[in-house]
């Protein structure tokens, strides 16, 4: 479970070859013990919850790196080395 990225205090993540229980392309949100799994496509949480202004910030990251996301999605569910993603600032 690799970390991607950090930022004010929130840990996300991206499990290898996760795609049979939410079938679709996601990441995994950890703050202060919440864990949250958010829909990369659009931001939704499929699972869990985060404080809200920490499901903002991640909800925004989501939208900046999309694109970024999704390659390492792919990488991930070939089982394959994800990159690093800037946090927020």
């Amino acid at each position: 479970m690799p970390t991607i990225s950090m930022f004010f205090g929130i840990i996300i993540r991206m499990f290898y070859r996760d795609n049979k229980q939410h079938n679709l392309p996601h990441i995994h949100a950890e703050y202060q013990g919440d864990i949250a799994v958010f829909a990369i496509q659009d931001g939704s949480i499929l699972d869990g919850s985060l404080p809200n202004s920490k499901r903002k910030l991640v909800e925004a990251w989501i939208e900046i790196h999309r694109d970024e996301l999704l390659a390492d999605w792919q990488l991930a569910v070939e089982g394959a080395t994800v990159f690093k993603i800037k946090g927020l600032e």
